[in-house]
């Protein structure tokens, strides 16, 4: 049900933006107040507080937003108190930068390396994965996780690479284990 209820609203913020020509400007305003919501929990659950009245929770929401975010994302805000749907709104905006990234062809890259890398072999790592796909740019998160212990795994949406030396030799482990040994 969440789902549905992100898609639905993040589509008619999607919409709205692509009417009115307005999809980076948006997408730059949902990342900022998702930045705000994350750093204060405290906001958001007054705002999901059931014993607080509606009127009130616009009060507050204009009192944070009204003048410093588009009339389209304050009626978003509005509409979801309204519908009592406020607790959704994280998934909402997520759902929205989601929808903004595929239209602009941007993608997100998770690479976890066995060591730190330089510059340069990010820059390749980069130019691979956008000769590979079929986006225009990617913003790329970069981890490392000394127990890979050499290589990496990148991915990209719901495909994965995984040319890490733990992989291989787990892969390796299981297939020894599969082998009988006899006795000639």
């Amino acid at each position: 049900m969440a789902k549905l209820v992100s898609k639905t609203y993040g589509d008619a913020l999607f919409e709205v933006a692509v009417e009115n020509g307005a999809m980076d400007s948006m997408m730059e305003e949902v990342e900022a107040v998702q930045d705000i919501f994350q750093e204060n929990e405290e906001y958001v659950r007054l705002l999901n507080h059931p014993k607080i009245p509606v009127e009130e929770k616009h009060v507050i929401l204009k009192d944070a937003f009204e003048g410093k975010v588009s009339n389209e994302l304050m009626g978003l805000f509005t509409t979801v108190v309204e519908k009592g749907r406020f607790s959704e709104i994280e998934g909402i905006l997520a759902y929205f930068l989601e929808e903004v990234r595929e239209y602009k062809k941007i993608g997100t890259a998770d690479v976890v390396s066995a060591k730190e890398l330089s510059g340069e072999e990010r820059a390749g790592i980069e130019k691979k994965l956008l000769e590979t796909t079929s986006y225009q740019s990617l913003r790329m998160n970069y981890r490392v996780d000394a127990s890979l212990i050499g290589g990496m795994m990148i991915r990209i949406g719901d495909r994965v690479v995984d040319s890490s030396i733990r992989t291989k030799l787990n892969n390796m482990a299981k297939d020894l284990s599969k082998l009988q040994i006899t006795n000639i």
